[in-house]
């Protein structure tokens, strides 16, 4: 994706270098109208970016049947992904080249989209198509674990073929081998994983560390310049970690017991908004002392701006997947099985981890990361260690009905 540098007029340094580095967020990815947005903001604008619903219940269910696979005599693959969530060539940004590679070795020409700008936006645009049992266009798409798991659930998904993804099979992580929203993994493959944690800027802080929500939410020294997220999951994820309550086990008691402790500090004027990428520029710049945050965010902008810290509470984080899916009635099955399994190989998966910097889900990925960055071999965002695994917790599946509920009394909370 060939980004015009006009985009970037108006941003710190670096946060236009972290953009130009690709940072993205496999929740609330970049688009040229973020990109526009962030420009608005750094001139002194705000605004609020809505992104996503929680996750939705998984079955383990699915299209059973096999849809006619055209993949042997049509050489071809439509992908759709995020803005951003694919490596470039520094020299040449229309290049991709871990996706130029599979293309030469396999003989199949993808056709690669970023049409996906928002999940629920993304699911509406391709369910008539689902519904209607047709074809969409796509043969394989990257979304959120939560809807990935609604687009199992309702059976317009296809069954992944362990045969024709051999190097997946071997070289998918362990932790990531079973999923609420996909038992077995049968249908999806983690494309990245994604954390959430608590960040913050220790020259805007004074030198003080920010090591859990209980701080962002009640210590005077961060009055009025913290910021939470408006990914419902994430928000109340933590801080219902850091309430003692579970998120993969969470009650509708539960849920309005953190969302009330969320109110007071708003009411307080304690939170100073919430938001989405747009954080970025806030917590650079110190304007905001304190946030939640996605880890390949931090990643980024800690790269020119050492300021910047990040924590993993020691109540936990909240842990995500970005999968990988075949939808019901593509065209070509087994091409976009042969891609998934392609990006399992270590090289591919650490030449990709290195450009887009969030948690690589291969096996064998942080030893070929050491050849080509040894630093990032070492980020623990990038390539968690035990001590940061155990502490991660997703949020639970619930079902249309709960989400909505939620979701509704979330909204009111931010003001969307």
């Amino acid at each position: 994706m060939d980004l015009d540098p006009e985009l970037y007029e108006g941003l710190p340094d670096p946060v236009r270098k972290a953009w130009e580095r690709s940072l993205t967020s496999g929740r609330a990815a970049m688009s040229r109208r973020r990109l526009l947005r962030l420009g608005s903001l750094a001139a002194g604008g705000a605004a609020l970016a809505a992104c996503g619903i929680p996750p939705a219940a998984g079955s383990g269910g699915g299209t059973e049947r096999r849809d006619p696979d055209h993949s042997k005599k049509e050489r071809v693959l439509n992908f759709a992904n995020w803005p951003l969530y694919i490596d470039v060539d520094d020299k040449n940004k229309k290049k991709r080249p871990t996706l130029n590679r599979f293309e030469k070795q396999s003989g199949v020409k993808v056709k690669y989209v970023e049409d996906i700008n928002d999940n629920n936006e993304f699911y509406g645009k391709i369910k008539p198509q689902l519904a209607a049992g047709q074809d969409t266009g796509r043969d394989l798409i990257c979304l959120s674990d939560w809807m990935a798991g609604r687009i199992i659930r309702q059976g317009w998904a296809q069954r992944l073929d362990p045969a024709h993804m051999p190097h997946a099979v071997a070289n998918l992580e362990d932790r990531f081998r079973t999923a609420a929203h996909d038992p077995g993994r049968q249908f999806s493959y983690p494309w990245a994983g994604t954390a959430c944690v608590v960040a913050y800027n220790k020259k805007a802080t004074g030198g003080k560390k920010v090591t859990s929500v209980s701080q962002l939410l009640e210590d005077d020294f961060l009055k009025g310049r913290v910021s939470m997220l408006t990914e419902m999951t994430d928000t109340m994820g933590l801080a219902m970690l850091d309430t003692g309550i579970d998120p993969q086990k969470f009650t509708a008691r539960d849920f309005d017991r953190t969302l009330a402790r969320l109110q007071k500090a708003v009411d307080a004027k304690q939170l100073r908004r919430f938001s989405g990428n747009d954080y970025l520029d806030e917590l650079n710049s110190g304007d905001i002392a304190a946030c939640l945050a996605w880890a390949g965010d931090i990643v980024q902008l800690r790269i020119d701006n050492p300021d910047v810290e990040f924590a993993l509470p020691e109540s936990g984080y909240l842990f995500g997947t970005d999968d990988l899916l075949v939808p019901a009635k593509a065209r070509h099955r087994a091409n976009a099985e042969a891609m998934i399994d392609f990006y399992y190989q270590p090289r591919e998966a650490a030449e990709l981890a290195a450009w887009v910097n969030y948690i690589c889900p291969v096996t064998g990925a942080k030893a070929e990361m050491e050849k080509i960055d040894k630093d990032l071999a070492e980020d623990t965002l990038i390539f968690p260690d035990a001590e940061t695994i155990a502490r991660g917790r997703n949020f639970r599946p619930m079902s249309t009905g709960e989400h909505a509920r939620f979701e509704n009394k979330f909204a009111k909370l931010i003001g969307a």
